[in-house]
């Protein structure tokens, strides 16, 4: 596969990836760029490995990734989502910033790179080799997040709660998105 194919692969997996990091900087107080690059990390960390995966289990894993992986990215961003407008909803304030914890992290990085997954297989069944493609794909998604950490973290600082409530409502609505379209409705 030619370099602007994978490029263009790579750009169309990160955006719910970026979707998902301008709902981080929504949510994140006192954003600096190590918030930007530890949501980068996780998003293109996840986007490279998941083909690499992908690329080695193959066909046989296609067929159920396939059908089954808008339940999946609904209710783990459903979760997600419902968790943010919680959160914004109680009066506790937070001491410790938990939103891009190893636990949420891991919950979003493996729901928004599942797609990639499927890339791998298919990679594996045109023959293609899956190294130069995987780390272009988690390159271009970790730039792509960090700029979405940036644009959702102007709006944050602006309109706290609010903003986290509609992350969540972003989540919640994405997750939604992809469950309609697994079952055929759009």
């Amino acid at each position: 596969m030619d370099a602007l194919s994978v490029v263009l692969i790579a750009v169309g997996l990160a955006m719910d990836a970026f979707a998902v990091s301008i709902c981080k900087g929504l949510a994140v107080k006192g954003l600096n760029w190590r918030h930007a690059l530890i949501v980068g990390l996780w998003f293109g960390g996840f986007q490279a490995l998941m083909p690499v995966l992908g690329y080695f289990l193959g066909s046989t894993f296609s067929e159920f990734i396939t059908s089954y992986d808008h339940w999946v990215v609904f209710a783990i961003l459903g979760l997600i989502g419902v968790n943010m407008i919680r959160e914004a909803l109680s009066d506790e304030e937070e001491a410790i910033d938990g939103d891009l914890g190893m636990r949420t992290m891991i919950l979003l990085a493996v729901a928004t790179s599942i797609d990639a997954l499927a890339v791998g297989v298919t990679f594996s069944m045109n023959g293609d080799g899956i190294l130069v493609p995987a780390v272009m794909i988690g390159v271009i998604t970790m730039a792509i997040s960090m700029v979405g950490v940036w644009i959702g973290g102007r709006f944050g600082d602006r309109y706290g709660n609010r903003a986290e409530m509609l992350g969540g409502a972003i989540l919640i609505l994405m997750g939604l998105k992809f469950l309609l379209e697994g079952l055929g409705v759009f």
